[in-house]
């Protein structure tokens, strides 16, 4: 079987069509059916066919280097490197009249200008949805006892309350893999919180405000974690499951 062969087969075990191969590769559907059936010549040459190869490969859990590897001894082995003096070399050569000295003024001013826009971009864009691998959400901190009555506005209880109501808006899900699976996951607004193949073993934390949608290649393959609640698999081995998790209610819906 060839490289397109093997492509397709991986594609069917996990229950992908050629349409949601393409919508998380951004590779065309007719572009992939060629490829599957070996036939590179619509992707535009050696250069952007490996570059498909690689996102196929990645996203159906085969071994990217390797099918590049093979695809070079099919098509006429790596390109040789070009040397850096061959492209860049003058024709001419160049006189430099004057040597002039680093301006340490304008390096010092470019520096500083960085240092500020990095800090306001950490200070506005703060922590996000983004997930991280491994990491275990921190607990919500337990609710103060209620505040007695006639408690003014602004007295502890009432800050208390507040808070509560903040963290229930949020909605923190744990996946881990028992084998490797295509996860993708995004907010209630559709932005991408995660899209990739999780491998066996690892674990991803994946945040969203009141809801998030998450579609899993093999429901059978990872157990989920909610709000520090473990929730089991999502569906059964092999099964594609799309799932929608929502903060309010702390519950998994369809």
């Amino acid at each position: 079987m060839g490289i397109g062969g093997d492509l397709a087969e991986a594609r069917r075990s996990m229950g992908l069509t050629v349409g949601q191969l393409s919508a998380r590769t951004r590779i065309r559907e007719v572009i992939i059916q060629a490829i599957e059936r070996d036939d590179f010549s619509a992707c535009g040459g050696d250069f952007y066919a490996r570059g498909h190869i690689r996102n196929l490969a990645k996203v159906v859990g085969l071994d990217p280097e390797a099918l590049v590897h093979r695809y070079d001894e099919q098509h006429g082995g790596v390109p040789l490197p070009v040397r850096a003096a061959s492209v860049f070399q003058a024709d001419t050569p160049i006189k430099i009249r004057e040597r002039r000295s680093p301006n340490w003024t304008t390096a010092m001013a470019v520096a500083l200008v960085i240092v500020v826009v990095f800090g306001v971009v950490r200070t506005m864009g703060g922590d996000g949805d983004t997930p991280t691998a491994d990491v275990v959400p921190a607990s919500v901190p337990p609710a103060s006892p209620p505040a007695p009555a006639g408690s003014a506005p602004g007295s502890p209880g009432r800050t208390t309350s507040m808070s509560k109501s903040k963290h229930s808006d949020v909605v923190v899900l744990k996946v881990k893999a028992q084998r490797s699976s295509w996860v993708e996951a995004e907010d209630a607004s559709g932005r991408r919180l995660f899209a990739g193949v999780l491998q066996a073993g690892k674990s991803t934390v994946l945040r969203a405000k009141k809801r998030m949608r998450v579609i899993f290649a093999d429901g059978g393959a990872v157990s989920l974690q909610m709000n520090g609640k473990n929730i089991g698999a999502p569906g059964r081995s092999g099964q594609v499951v799309n799932r929608s998790y929502a903060a309010a209610t702390a519950k998994e819906s369809r």
